[in-house]
């Protein structure tokens, strides 16, 4: 199974000198199972360098799957410069929840209108496909790809992922606050015993994330007790603050292998193929 990490910033694009390293581009994240079926996590700014090189990789038509997790902006912003949804052979499920009673088409297409864009989501040439689901559902992708979901806290709601192949299990949990008499029982759920663990690290330290409670994220020393707690084998670090420069994300990879040793700060560019072996990727 190849990971590839195209945006790993949360709330807001960072592109600067200061952010080179680990990136400054919202939640994408790429999935390439053995059996070739395409999964794409969320739509951030991030999908806009995925949609170009999925342009050069495939010759023909590109078919896949885009599960959002939530649609804050962060997580969707980038779907309408996404290049292959102007390719008329494509198809697409996007695969995702209703929000604040709208259906999840209505608020993908709402992007799509003036004044903010000069074209309509229903003008878009690829095959589109809605799926919307729910809590504690699960769907097959292909013949042998599973993908179990459940609600995390976060204001609004916002589904996290469990994909398994052949024994093969990658969980992604973007936006989840946990509890301070306990953890999000669902994210334990998701990520027990998984091979890479994607998980939620915007604050810097606890008394942070309990002044913005209200956000809905978590801390790197969070991750790291799920980690332990779950029995997974990597956890990667993901949807850093955008006040967060490369330095300090770097030194938060230190304070975390103290704790949890096979972490991994998720960046742009990063490609991982699981299982992993016992080196970790830089």
């Amino acid at each position: 199974m190849r990971i590839r990490f195209w945006g790993v910033r949360g709330t807001i694009p960072t592109p600067g000198p200061d952010t080179i390293r680990v990136g400054g581009n919202t939640s994408c994240v790429e999935i390439f199972t053995p059996d070739k079926q395409l999964i794409i996590l969320d739509a951030g700014s991030g999908i806009r360098q995925l949609g170009k090189a999925l342009q050069r990789e495939f010759e023909g038509r590109i078919v896949g799957n885009i599960l959002i997790s939530h649609t804050h902006w962060d997580h969707i912003q980038g779907f309408p410069f996404f290049g292959p949804v102007f390719g008329r052979t494509n198809r697409f499920v996007l695969i995702g929840q209703k929000r604040v009673g709208k259906r999840l088409e209505e608020i993908m297409a709402g992007q799509f209108i003036e004044p903010y864009l000069p074209y309509a989501y229903k003008s878009l040439p690829a095959d589109l496909i809605v799926k919307e689901v729910k809590d504690g559902e699960t769907i097959i992708i292909g013949d042998h790809t599973v993908v179990k979901m459940a609600d995390l806290n976060h204001p609004g709601g916002c589904l996290g992922f469990r994909i398994e192949h052949n024994g093969t299990v990658f969980t992604y949990c973007s936006d989840v606050s946990h509890y301070d008499d306990g953890f999000d029982q669902n994210v334990l759920k998701l990520a027990q015993g998984a091979d890479l663990l994607v998980h939620d690290a915007h604050f810097g330290t606890l008394e942070e994330r309990r002044k913005f409670a209200d956000w809905g994220h978590s801390t790197w020393i969070e991750a790291a007790q799920v980690a332990i707690e779950a029995g997974v084998k990597t956890l990667a670090l993901f949807h850093y603050s955008p006040d967060l420069t490369d330095n300090e994300v770097e030194s938060i990879l230190v304070k975390t292998r103290q704790v949890f040793p096979r972490t991994i700060l998720a960046r742009e560019g990063l490609e991982i193929h699981l299982p992993l072996g016992d080196k970790l990727p830089d």
